[in-house]
This record gives structure tokens, C-alpha cells and sequence, in this order.
């Protein structure tokens, strides 16, 4: 039997229109166009997967050069999105100018995280404001120690700084972080080009502070944190200095000279 309403609007595209609103309810409070839906993809894309070319972002959706242009200036005009020069850890390789990344903005974050952000500040402020700041420390160190349990396999490993610092950037991703490793000077550069947790942190850095530390732990060297997210940066990085211990000892031998 045909639904009194589809015979009514026999048009297809009205049929087809009524069979997506049962699917539509399930997924969205409001229903939104195919192209909004494509642009929250674009905006969660990057969310996700950290800074991105206009060429990386129609390759990996499947979407024209045309149509992800398109999609991208109409994120960049709400204010979800900007564009930057691409970051690079060193000295850019190739000839010509690189392609501009685009990256997502702190209003353009807040629209996609979830509301227990909101309540998880407001939680740790309400410790705060009861004379319970060290709380907040404390929360911020149980988390970290926790990381630092579930990193223990890359701690007691007997590989390389470079080895440990690629295997700390997997389980960062493993955790939401979507974390890659690059050579920079001496050393090794972990970027976390998202954090799940930038909201909360931005409001209180003793999460970022725990977090360095913790990187320390597992990799058994001195790191030092360059940028992050919760305070505005595009990328979380961390300098993870190689063979520090044979940089001490030239040192020593030139200051003996």
C-alpha cells in the first residue's frame, strides 16, 4: 500500500525526500542539505585529522577540486576554518611555494566539541573556587600517569629515542590525538595536529604540564613543548632531543679544551 503522503506528493524527489527524514531524525536534530553535510565532513576532517591542502581534502573525500574550493570558502567565511602556511618542522623540501593548509579555528573547534567539555570545566573550575586548586593538579597528574601506564611498553623498551618517540606518537593517535614524528635539528618533533581535550585545557595548562611530563617518562629524556592547541597554536609539538647524553659529554671535552 502507498503512504497516503508519497501518493499525495507523487513526485520522486518528494518521495525520496520523505523516505531520508526517519534516517535524518536519527542522526541530525536538524535536517541539513547534502552540501552542509559535505561541509561538516570537510570541517571534521580537519578536526580530526589536523591541517590539510585543498588537494589532500578532495582526494581523501572523494570530492572535486571545484566542489572542496567551494566548501572551503564558505567554512572560511563562517569562521570555522583559516588558512595558513603549511607548518614545517624543517627546511621545506622541494621547489615552490607550498600549497596552503587549512586548519580549524578555536570557534570553528568549539562548534564540534562536545558538551562535556563544557561541563568538565565547569567541574574543575567549581574544585578551584572551593579552595581545591590542588585538585585540579591532582586530576591533571592521574591522567597523566595513567598515559604513562598505558605508554609502560615503549618506557621499558630498549630502542632509540627516534624508535620510542614514533611509537609514542602511534598511541597518541590510538588516543585521539592523530599524532606524526619528524627529524628536526638534533632530535625528533612529535605534532598532534588534534586534541580532544583542547577546550578543558585551555582553561587549565595543568593538563598540557602533565602531559609534557608524561612524554618524558615513556621516552626517558628531557622534552620540551613548543606549541600547543590549547593556547592557540594550530599544532601540539614537542622537541624530543637525540643522543643527549653524547651532546653533554662533546661538551665537557670542548670546555676541557
Amino acid at each position: 500500500m502507498i503512504h497516503p503522503l508519497v501518493r499525495r506528493n507523487s513526485h520522486p524527489n518528494r518521495a525520496r525526500g520523505l523516505a531520508l527524514a526517519g534516517e535524518l531524525r536519527n542522526t541530525y536534530v536538524v535536517k541539513k542539505s547534502e552540501p552542509d553535510k559535505t561541509r561538516d565532513q570537510v570541517a571534521r576532517t580537519i578536526l580530526e585529522g589536523g591541517p590539510a591542502s585543498a588537494v589532500d581534502l578532495a582526494e581523501k573525500l572523494s570530492i572535486t577540486p571545484t566542489g572542496i574550493r567551494r566548501h572551503l570558502e564558505t567554512l572560511i567565511a563562517e569562521g570555522v576554518l583559516t588558512a595558513r602556511e603549511p607548518y614545517q618542522g624543517r627546511a621545506v623540501r622541494g621547489r615552490g611555494r607550498p600549497s596552503k593548509v587549512f586548519v580549524m579555528t578555536d570557534s570553528g573547534r568549539e562548534k564540534f566539541e562536545h558538551s562535556y567539555d563544557d561541563l568538565a570545566v565547569a567541574a574543575l573550575k567549581f574544585m578551584a573556587s572551593k579552595n581545591g586548586s590542588h585538585l585540579v593538579d591532582e586530576f591533571a597528574q592521574s591522567r597523566a600517569n595513567e598515559f604513562v601506564r598505558k605508554g609502560e611498553q615503549i618506557k621499558s623498551s630498549s630502542k632509540s629515542v627516534s624508535e620510542k618517540s614514533k611509537a609514542l606518537a602511534k598511541l597518541l593517535t590510538k588516543e585521539g590525538y592523530s599524532a606524526t614524528t619528524d627529524k628536526m635539528g638534533n632530535g625528533e618533533e612529535i605534532c598532534q595536529h588534534h586534541c580532544p581535550i583542547a577546550h578543558v585545557a585551555s582553561e587549565f595548562p595543568q593538563l598540557c604540564e602533565a602531559e609534557t611530563a608524561a612524554f618524558s617518562a615513556i621516552l626517558g629524556t628531557h622534552v620540551q613543548r613548543l606549541a600547543t592547541i590549547a593556547h592557540g597554536d594550530g599544532v601540539c609539538t614537542t622537541f624530543i632531543p637525540s643522543n643527549i647524553s653524547q651532546t653533554r659529554k662533546t661538551k665537557v671535552k670542548e670546555g676541557a679544551r
